[in-house]
């Protein structure tokens, strides 16, 4: 462990990379617009290229911590920031065709799986264990960090010079990340991990209960002002509240971390209760009317989905021999409920109502929520049965 200038230097090289590594794809879905007007495509083909996208970051997601863990955090941090960069370069000066956007955006998956698996070993080998909750509450801010840039772009690149500099200006930002990744004096020893100390089936489960969790909330941000303008809120007001919801997510996801670091344990038990609650909010949308919308905005954002630092800080702390490889069965959960939950939204929005598509993500998150808590208690037993085993020989 570094000492806390090196802890916090790490703590600001995993935001860092974390950001660079998905700002492609987000700053896809906020110049939507501008770039369908040149290569002439529709909401539908933006939500298949996301849909992709995240449905192969599930598929890279094993595999790519595989290599984190063997290769370390420093080499990866590097790796996925500068393949960022280039595939930014790529899209502003090579896609121009629906086509050729969707490949090289597809290109891109595997940049924000490294950086966010290597952004989780980086933590877990310079943060000291009292201050690790909260980083990785600073880490998971690399979203909503994400989506402002890419706000921002929108009036300041695109509506002037045109969106094809808005990648060029993302490029250089990413490699701004570059001098922030980890540095050590000592080179990288991977661990070495007895395959007994792997409890792959309680982390799959835990993996089932994410995805599902992240499937529910990840609509929020999709269908959340559509939904509420249907009820007959205003879009100003409609808009507002995404907002409030995105701020108060950020801040629940740092309140997280630091009590975390308060706690000696219990860790994926907050998380189901707030997977719990956060199924109140989100059942709250499917009830017409202004109040219910910010009651259950402020829920469904600030508990039922402010978990991921909180369950990935857990994953860590439970496998701290190999962070990146736990982790990374967990993502593989999280990014299929990305790749799934809109899709599923979308048409019991289409073939129902709103009001059915909330509720179903409510149940969903419940279902999430009880999926958390047998996963711990397979992990639980497993430890048991490994340190039984340790002592007996």
């Amino acid at each position: 462990m570094g000492g806390d200038g090196g802890a916090t230097r790490a703590v600001i090289g995993a935001v860092a990379t974390s950001t660079a590594s998905v700002l492609p794809v987000f700053l896809t879905g906020a110049l939507a617009v501008q770039i369908s007007g040149e290569l002439g495509f529709d909401p539908a083909g933006l939500g298949v290229v996301v849909a992709l996208y995240f449905g192969v970051s599930a598929f890279t997601s094993l595999p790519i911590g595989w290599i984190v863990e063997r290769v370390g955090p420093t080499a990866t941090s590097r790796i996925a920031v500068v393949g960022a960069a280039v595939l930014m370069l790529a899209i502003a000066f090579g896609a121009h065709s629906y086509a050729l956007l969707v490949t090289i955006l597809l290109c891109s998956c595997w940049c924000n799986v490294m950086g966010q698996l290597s952004s989780n070993l980086t933590l877990a080998r310079f943060v000291p264990a009292d201050r690790l909750g909260l980083s990785f509450g600073f880490k998971q801010s690399c979203v909503p960090t994400a989506t402002l840039l890419s706000g921002i772009a929108v009036p300041t690149l695109a509506l002037t010079v045109g969106w094809r500099w808005a990648y060029v200006v993302g490029a250089g930002l990413a490699l701004l990340a570059l001098p922030f990744t980890p540095r050590s004096p000592e080179p990288y020893v991977r661990p070495n991990v007895d395959p007994g100390d792997r409890a792959t089936g309680a982390l799959s489960v835990i993996g089932l209960g994410a995805g599902l969790g992240a499937a529910s909330a990840g609509a929020l941000g999709v269908f959340l002002v559509a939904s509420a303008v249907d009820q007959g809120v205003d879009p100003g007001l409609a808009g507002l509240v995404l907002t409030l919801g995105s701020v108060v997510g950020l801040v629940l996801r740092l309140l997280h971390g630091w009590l975390a670091d308060r706690r000696s344990g219990g860790h994926i038990t907050v998380v189901a209760a707030s997977m719990v609650l956060g199924a109140v909010g989100v059942g709250l949308l499917a009830v017409p009317g202004p109040v219910a919308l910010v009651v259950g905005t402020v829920l469904a954002f600030g508990l039922g989905w402010a978990w991921p630092g909180l369950l990935q800080f857990a994953v860590v702390r439970l496998n701290p021999s190999a962070p990146a490889a736990a982790t990374s069965v967990v993502q593989v959960g999280t990014y299929a409920g990305a790749f799934l939950g809109p899709m599923v939204f979308g048409f019991l929005a289409t073939h129902g109502s709103f009001g059915v598509a909330w509720l179903v993500c409510a149940a969903m998150m419940v279902v999430a929520a009880v999926a958390m808590l047998v996963g711990r208690r397979m992990l639980l037993a497993h430890r048991d049965a490994r340190l039984a085993a340790v002592a007996v020989t």
